[in-house]
């Protein structure tokens, strides 16, 4: 092999890679987040995607209301636990969920899918609901940007825009 030959390729592999490096730096628009935190003993642990607002009505607009939402972007999200829990008084048994929310203008339907590895609400089995709860959001006391969970002591908030969603957990 020619030294000018081996130039050419290496220039060319500095460049493959300059070019992938730059795309792994890339910020996601919605990135993946997951928290995990106790509520009765339980170990609960929520992963999702994290859209942000960027100027956007997102209530009734973005979301709209009435249809299942995969409460976050990209993959639909999961919420699991360790341990059997009571969410809004009904059982839950510990296990790994799709969390899905159908909002309306004042209250919001709460959704634990069985089928938990899914692209967004898009094939959302009814038949393999877990359990389904009613619940009212709350408006928010500020603009959450980036839409983010919470796992506080008795309850699971989903606060994103000017709305939190708060899920009693025992």
């Amino acid at each position: 092999m020619t030294m000018k030959l081996q130039r050419k390729i290496g220039v060319f592999l500095v460049a493959v890679f300059m070019t992938a490096f730059a795309h792994a730096q890339e910020k996601k628009a919605s990135p993946a987040e997951t928290v995990t935190g106790k509520i009765n003993g339980a170990t609960i642990t929520i992963t999702y995607g994290s859209p942000s607002v960027k100027g956007r009505a997102i209530w009734g607009e973005l979301v709209p209301y009435g249809e299942v939402w995969r409460a976050g972007a990209n993959e639909a999200t999961t919420f699991e636990t360790d341990k059997e829990i009571t969410i809004e008084g009904k059982k839950l048994p510990a296990g790994k969920y799709a969390f899905f929310v159908i909002p309306e203008k004042d209250a919001a339907t709460i959704i634990f899918n069985k089928e938990w590895k899914q692209w967004g609400a898009y094939k959302m089995d009814a038949k393999q609901e877990q359990l389904r709860v009613k619940v009212t959001p709350k408006k928010s006391a500020s603009l959450t940007e980036k839409l983010t969970y919470k796992i506080n002591k008795d309850n699971v908030t989903l606060s994103w825009e000017n709305w939190d969603i708060p899920v009693k957990v025992k």
